[in-house]
């Protein structure tokens, strides 16, 4: 399911923390496709406390970067 009509991210507040592998120049998967596929961007939604990484579904020449909430919802970053 998906919440809301998505957000912006240049409205929200965010950071970059890269992961060990993205340190390392390597990809998440040997083909660089994936349905949660984790970015170095992390993002603190409005009236939240939290920092939630940004995750991207990508399969061809597209991708559809969100958050995931506890109960396994999407929230789509534009």
């Amino acid at each position: 399911m998906i919440l809301g009509d998505g957000h912006n991210l240049s409205d929200l507040e965010s950071k970059d923390k890269l992961l060990w592998w993205q340190e390392k120049g390597l990809q998440f998967t040997a083909t660089g496709y994936g349905r949660k596929i984790p970015t170095s961007k992390m993002v603190r939604l409005p009236g939240s406390k939290r920092w939630r990484r940004v995750y991207c579904c990508i399969y061809s020449n597209i991708g559809t970067c969100y958050v995931t909430m506890p109960n396994g919802d999407w929230i789509i970053i534009r």
